[in-house]
């Protein structure tokens, strides 16, 4: 039996996909990042619960004491099982493979994909500032165990397309398929569950990444003029191209979102996606300020993080959040997911604050529109933590 006829379902044309300028992989490439796909997910459904069961009784045995850290005393407890070694092991190996997989695949299309990014006549923009220095929470580790890390520049797309298809991969379809662009959907429709004839003129994404969310946003808002800010250059060139293939005009922009270069006072709707585990705490207190600066009075800051609050989870589920963010470079994952909202917006200087869980949208314009103080788990709802200037 031949490759074609075992395996008659697989076919990645780019016709097929949802935009034109995702890399393609090979048959073989496709049988590699299906096999990584598969071995996450085993890690993931199978191998996972049977530790989050060995936790649960050793949690049920760990001593009674004062401490305040019981997610360190149940990880030294769970060291002590082989299994537990093996499954964080499997859990590193299968991100080292992913991105070693996709990289070889975008690099073998390296010329077609730079062809495809020359945009003739493009609708928007993308600045970018040699002299720009990435903030060290990025430049200290490669977050995700991506190489390069987020602000990898070589003067080409190539970063931004590695990210593309390595996060459509490492989601596992499951946020928007090869657009990932649930978050932003989210973070649009928990706009318009706040004000549902929210009409913005201005839109800043802050820490855009290759603008998987503000092309939801400009085609949620297509009136509006969008913009979107990252640290690293090929991410945003790739970003630009991007958006231009998918019919979405945004102006990108080199800049860190705790100091950008626009006016005070000159944007409707400023938000961010999964922004604050990535970064510092003290980077987080400065893009909420910088948030309040941006905004013109009455617009709306939108801040969407991860549904994993602390206080939202039980210790198994916190201590595996904990070793996600250490086996796959979080900068803030501890951080971002013990933070006080209400009190840190508060403190920006932004009122009529919100803090909760917004569900999944598919279509920003269709909801749905309801806000919740739970989580209804993960990929099914976002934490979403919102303010007024």
């Amino acid at each position: 039996m031949n490759a074609t006829t075992s395996l008659p379902n697989i076919d990645e044309g780019r016709a097929k996909l949802d935009h034109p300028l995702i890399a393609i992989p090979s048959h073989d490439e496709l049988i590699e990042q299906l096999f990584v796909r598969d071995l996450k997910l085993f890690v993931m459904s199978e191998l996972e619960p049977v530790q989050a069961k060995i936790a649960k009784a050793e949690e049920a045995a760990l001593p009674d004491s004062a401490s305040n850290n019981r997610a360190s005393q149940l990880r030294d407890s769970m060291s002590g099982h082989e299994s537990f070694r093996s499954w964080l092991a499997l859990k590193r190996e299968s991100q080292r493979q992913l991105w070693e997989t996709i990289s070889e695949s975008v690099a073998r299309q390296a010329e077609e994909l730079e062809a495809l990014a020359a945009i003739k006549e493009p609708k928007g923009s993308v600045r970018t500032d040699p002299g720009f220095a990435a903030p060290d929470y990025i430049l200290d580790g490669d977050i995700h165990l991506m190489p390069g890390g987020n602000a990898h520049d070589d003067n080409s797309i190539l970063q931004g397309a590695v990210m593309d298809r390595g996060g459509a991969v490492y989601m596992l379809g499951r946020n928007g398929g090869m657009l990932n662009d649930l978050r932003g959907q989210t973070a649009m429709a928990h706009a318009l569950t706040r004000y549902p004839d929210f009409a913005p003129a201005r839109i800043l994404d802050m820490g855009c990444g290759i603008g998987t969310s503000s092309v939801p946003a400009f085609n949620c808002f297509p009136d509006a003029e969008v913009h979107a800010v990252d640290v690293g250059a090929s991410m945003l060139r790739y970003g630009h191209a991007r958006a231009e293939h998918l019919g979405a005009t945004i102006h990108f922009s080199q800049q860190s979102a705790e100091k950008t270069d626009f006016e005070d006072g000159s944007f409707d709707l400023v938000f961010s996606c999964i922004l604050f585990h990535e970064t510092s705490q003290d980077a987080t207190l400065n893009i909420l300020a910088e948030s309040k600066r941006l905004l013109r009075p009455g617009g709306l800051a939108i801040h969407l993080e991860v549904p994993l609050l602390h206080d939202n989870t039980d210790l198994w589920t916190e201590l595996s959040g904990e070793l996600e963010a250490q086996y796959n470079n979080e900068p803030n994952w501890r951080g971002a997911l013990t933070a006080d909202y209400a009190s840190l917006l508060g403190a920006a200087g932004l009122t009529d604050i919100q803090t909760g869980y917004q569900p999944t949208s598919l279509n920003a314009r269709e909801g749905p529109f309801r806000f919740e103080p739970k989580s209804e788990g993960v990929f099914r709802s976002w934490f979403v933590a919102s303010g007024i200037a």
